[in-house]
């Protein structure tokens, strides 16, 4: 078995290898990838697997940009390090949902799956299955947040967020009118279910709207700089991993 893992954390991609290598030594990792824009550019090239293993938050971006620009027919396996109510979804029709830190027993269950799928000749339903799952996904993102100041409770739709920041441990919701508001979701989480296409992570601190960023320069280290208000100027650079995925991100 051919597999390729998408994962930009080099010491959990050596880890899922390893165990893989332990479940059965006739699994062979072929390529490891770091980023939405590697994984791409491997797939215009004529990328084959007979199974992907994809973190579903990169360096760049989330991997559903991936499969949205590279339709596949090679089965997915999921790999995350947070657990929330959109991943179910995927977890109900993919080959399998692994929460990190990935377990043995798990990973093992994970390959049994593929290969009693892909002998019963049912691996094709399956990857139907998941692009479906795509599609669902990309149609059920957050339209709106119910956040509360005090005692007054208030219902925020997404064209009228601003920015999403983290300060002292927690996470913001910034509207147009410069309120805050805090949030129980983490960034991780709220990358799942903010629309790819309005929100961009710049940063490990900020989630921008697109209609927020007003403009763009170029910084030193090969990073951005976002001119925009209601935001800390340390908190506007791009980070020079991003950079490559946010003009790709502009360029839709």
């Amino acid at each position: 078995m051919n597999v390729v893992i998408i994962e930009d954390e080099k010491v959990s991609a050596d880890y899922l290898a390893s165990l893989l290598q332990e479940i059965s030594p006739s699994i062979k990792v072929i390529l490891f990838l770091d980023s939405v824009e590697a994984s791409i550019e491997a797939f215009k090239n004529g990328l084959e697997a007979d199974l992907l293993f994809v973190d579903i938050h990169l360096s760049d971006g989330n991997s559903f940009e991936i499969f949205s620009s590279i339709p596949t027919s090679i089965p997915i396996i999921f790999t995350t390090a947070f657990d929330n109510y959109a991943i179910q979804a995927f977890k109900q029709n993919s080959i399998d949902y692994l929460l990190k830190p990935i377990q043995y027993n798990d990973l093992k269950m994970a390959i049994d799956k593929y290969n009693r799928l892909q002998n019963a000749g049912n691996i094709d339903q399956v990857i139907l299955a998941i692009a479906k799952n795509y599609d669902l996904q990309r149609n059920s993102f957050k339209s709106r947040f119910l956040v509360k100041k005090g005692q007054i409770i208030d219902s925020i739709p997404v064209e009228l967020v601003h920015h999403f920041e983290i300060k002292d441990g927690l996470s913001f919701l910034v509207n147009q009118k410069s309120n805050r508001f805090t949030l129980d979701y983490t960034f991780d989480e709220l990358e799942t279910i903010l629309d790819p296409k309005i929100f961009f992570r710049i940063n490990r601190k900020t989630i921008i709207h697109f209609q927020s960023i007003q403009k763009i320069a170029t910084y030193f280290n090969g990073r951005l700089i976002i001119t925009t208000q209601s935001i800390e100027p340390e908190n506007c650079i791009v980070s020079r991993e991003r950079v490559s995925g946010f003009k790709k991100w502009l360029d839709k």
